[in-house]
């Protein structure tokens, strides 16, 4: 598995796939992906999922994490979040919390990285979520 940065209009087909594929292609494009992080885990070549981290002052958000439904269940979501929570990327950019709007059935990849739940379980359109988050060592 190869895992680097690639840019957000690779993450586009992805997301699209995953996450709404009712919807048209340009309804996974967000505000500020040009400026955030992308990565992309590849299989033999092929770009199998995908992650957006948006860094905002001493907050990163991850939105959009996605694998491809042939892949999920492989380790693979959780080998991108290492390199995000181990890696240098978040603490070279100051960030001191991590989070998320993490689906409910994928609650326990993220409690795995000790990411835990705030608040109370939300929806967005039928599906459920928790925002979970994780402070994270400061880097000064």
């Amino acid at each position: 598995m190869d895992i680097r940065e690639i840019t957000w209009q690779e993450t586009i087909d992805i997301r699209h796939r995953v996450l709404w594929p009712e919807k048209p292609a340009s309804f996974c494009e967000l505000d500020g992906d040009a400026d955030a992080l992308h990565l992309g885990a590849f299989i033999e070549g092929q770009l199998v999922c995908v992650a957006s981290v948006f860094v905002d002052g001493n907050r990163a958000r991850l939105r959009k994490f996605a694998t491809l439904p042939e892949y999920q269940g492989q380790g693979i979501g959780g080998a991108v979040l290492s390199i995000l929570l181990n890696g240098d990327f978040l603490s070279d950019h100051g960030v001191e919390w991590f989070w998320c709007d993490a689906r409910e059935a994928a609650m326990g990849l993220y409690q795995r990285f000790g990411l835990s739940p705030e608040g109370e379980r939300f929806y967005k359109g039928d599906i459920p979520y928790f925002k979970m988050g994780i402070s994270l060592p400061s880097s000064a």
